[in-house]
């Protein structure tokens, strides 16, 4: 016999092997499935638990004659405020062109650290949204609130923002961005 009808042969008997036992495995016996299904459609449900009772809140009619109107600035809180400052104080210039980090909030700008050359020095910083570093120096503006840069040293960036008080004036405080060491760059 050639090795190639030998080949044959045995891939004849491991299919008819493979039918054989495929063929034992059927079972048109399906009485036991029937009958836990019938037990199963049999039994009652739990009882489903009665909705909480909520109480109602009792309404109230607004009446205004006896209540100050929380629109309109009474006595009592116009002296606490202080009086608006003179034209001229702090304010931001409406008329400066926006810079590119301006758009992010302060808490979404990420320092990466600096740039020296000589006396000159650059902060790197990051936007979580943007995957640009952005070299700012002193004098320019980040964040939301009118953030100028005072100064950048190795670890940090110091900004003055200007904060409305709510009343028409402008507020000054400081913030700063530091050096981002465990973060890595996304």
């Amino acid at each position: 016999m050639t090795s190639l009808v030998r080949s044959r042969a045995v891939s004849h008997l491991v299919l008819s092997l493979v039918a054989l036992g495929l063929a034992g495995c059927g079972n048109r016996d399906l009485t036991d499935l029937q009958d836990y299904v019938h037990q199963t459609k049999l039994r009652r449900p739990p009882p489903i638990e009665p909705l909480p009772e909520f109480t109602l809140a009792e309404g109230f009619l607004y009446d205004p004659r006896k209540r100050r109107d929380p629109f309109v600035l009474d006595r009592e809180t116009a002296a606490v405020i202080p009086a608006p400052s003179a034209p001229g104080g702090i304010a931001p210039n409406p008329h400066r062109p926006r810079e590119a980090l301006e758009r992010f909030a302060l808490d979404s700008l990420i320092m990466r650290g600096i740039l020296q050359q000589g006396i000159a020095i650059w902060g790197l910083v990051q936007a979580k949204e943007d995957k640009t570093l952005h070299p700012v120096t002193p004098g320019n503006y980040l964040g939301q609130n009118h953030g100028r840069i005072i100064r950048i040293s190795e670890h940090r960036i110091d900004l003055i923002e200007l904060i409305p008080d709510g009343a028409g004036r402008w507020l000054e405080r400081e913030a700063s961005l530091t050096l981002a060491t465990d973060q890595k760059p996304k």
